[in-house]
């Protein structure tokens, strides 16, 4: 009798078993597929947002550096420029990360920061070409990632925000190049760069 009892209630058990079991996967398998959706829409603006508020900080302190060691006057406007510019472009980032819930950083990458002890290290001629050659390389990129953002974003304010501010970093780029043309034939165009700092005609 109690084995007859035993198998009865192993049976049910078993016969229960695949019912239950096939129910559980596929409602875990319908939130993995919400949960990849939602992220998969996020991950590409959040990853946008992020880059740009790390190249915007660096931009920023990298203008700063500008003003200070630059030995050309319009390289010294173009730092400034750049810390107007995009300090500007970072405090509404901030503001639109908030409304996300999106965290931004609060320091420079590596990356970034390599370039930045690499520059406070030069001065006169020499940092005015490193650093427009720097300027040149981070907005080519930049122009490119907020053109891509405007068009192909997904969260609309993001896209909207990389919309806006893609013209100032179009004309950043221009200007950019104009100056490094400057600097990069005569090494600076102030006053101080005189017959005496060339030492190919020693008329």
């Amino acid at each position: 009798m109690f084995r007859a009892l035993l198998t009865g209630t192993v049976v049910l058990g078993l016969a229960a078993a695949p019912a239950i079991a096939g129910q559980q996967p596929t409602a875990q398998k319908a939130n993995q597929t919400t949960n990849k959706g939602a992220a998969g829409a996020q991950t590409g603006d959040q990853s946008f947002v992020m880059k740009a508020a790390m190249g915007g900080m660096a931009e920023v302190e990298l203008g700063r550096l500008a003003t200070q060691k630059a030995s050309s006057d319009e390289v010294k406007k173009f730092g400034q420029r750049m810390v107007d510019d995009h300090g500007k472009a970072n405090d509404e980032l901030k503001t639109l990360a908030q409304s996300k819930q999106i965290t931004l950083p609060t320091a420079v990458d590596p990356h970034h920061k390599a370039t930045q002890d690499k520059l406070a290290k030069l001065s006169g001629a020499a940092f005015d070409r490193a650093y427009m050659q720097a300027m040149l390389v981070d907005h080519r990129k930049d122009v490119n990632e907020f053109r891509m953002e405007s068009k192909s974003g997904k969260d609309a304010d993001v896209k909207s925000w990389a919309a806006k501010t893609l013209p100032t970093l179009e004309e950043h780029l221009k200007l950019a190049q104009s100056t490094n043309t400057a600097v990069g034939t005569s090494g600076t165009k102030s006053p101080a760069a005189k017959p005496s700092a060339t030492k190919k005609n020693p008329k």
